[in-house]
């Protein structure tokens, strides 16, 4: 078996586009990508885990993400099939399959699956796990406690800047900050796909974020500004991106057991 990438949507969003980038208007339905890779050496590896189930509750969600969040964000339309361990179910794969999980940053659209993996390694910026356990105000709600309940009972492995973590060339995480101050982007390398990128929240919407204005829960826009000004850089030489969030990106990527590799 060849190293091999299929995608899933784990957390379908409707919320205004203002939510997503300053200024925008009208409102727009989006994805939370959750890519899934099947290594020939190192099994099941996850790039983010989605928006946990307990969303879909009715009667959990507001004790779980906090008051007014669920409506805010715009999970009103979330179901209990969309959270990662059921669309793992349909792929064949089990929680106890996975063997990395690999997290952009740790905000309750990427980090909601954590507890599902208790066998898994855990890997993300050593910046980012500080700051989610103790956010700044204004960035406090896109954290969510209760995923984050596990984390010192997990086997976490924290690095600080630039990583490939299997020393091989197929997953070169790249330090991101702004949106957070631990964000990273994945470089990702298939033997016949070649390489991409997959940006996590570098930019949440392609329009905005080619025109630079950022969302208003970006830790530092100035960052922002200069992760995309490096990334935007690496489009020109040819290298693909794709956003979370984007639908126009999601469309693109192979998706539900559809395959790179």
């Amino acid at each position: 078996m060849t190293l091999q990438m299929t995608a899933v949507n784990a957390g379908p969003l409707t919320c205004p586009k203002n939510t997503l980038a300053a200024f925008a208007t009208g409102e727009i339905t989006i994805p939370s990508t959750v890519a899934i890779f099947q290594h020939p050496q190192h099994g099941v590896v996850l790039w983010d885990t989605g928006i946990n189930d307990a969303v879909a509750d009715p009667e959990r969600a507001e004790a779980y993400w906090g008051a007014g969040n669920k409506e805010k964000f715009g999970a009103d339309h979330f179901k209990r099939d969309d959270a990662i361990d059921r669309k793992l179910d349909k792929l064949g794969i089990q929680p106890k399959d996975v063997r990395y999980v690999v997290y952009s940053h740790l905000h309750l659209d990427h980090a909601g699956g954590m507890s599902y993996f208790p066998n898994a390694v855990h890997v993300v910026q050593r910046d980012e796990v500080r700051n989610a356990l103790f956010p700044a105000d204004w960035t406090s709600s896109v954290y969510c406690g209760p995923d984050l309940r596990d984390i010192r009972k997990l086997n976490v492995l924290e690095i600080d800047g630039d990583f490939d973590l299997f020393a091989d060339g197929t997953f070169r995480l790249v330090k991101s900050p702004g949106h957070t101050p631990g964000m990273q982007m994945l470089f990702v390398t298939l033997p016949n796909r070649g390489r991409f990128i997959l940006g996590g929240d570098v930019g949440h919407l392609r329009d905005k974020y080619n025109e630079m204005i950022p969302m208003p829960w970006d830790w530092n826009a100035a960052e922002v500004n200069l992760s995309r000004k490096r990334v935007q850089h690496w489009e020109r030489l040819g290298i693909p991106l794709f956003l979370c969030h984007d639908p126009g990106d999601f469309a693109k990527l192979p998706t539900d057991g559809t395959h790179w590799d």
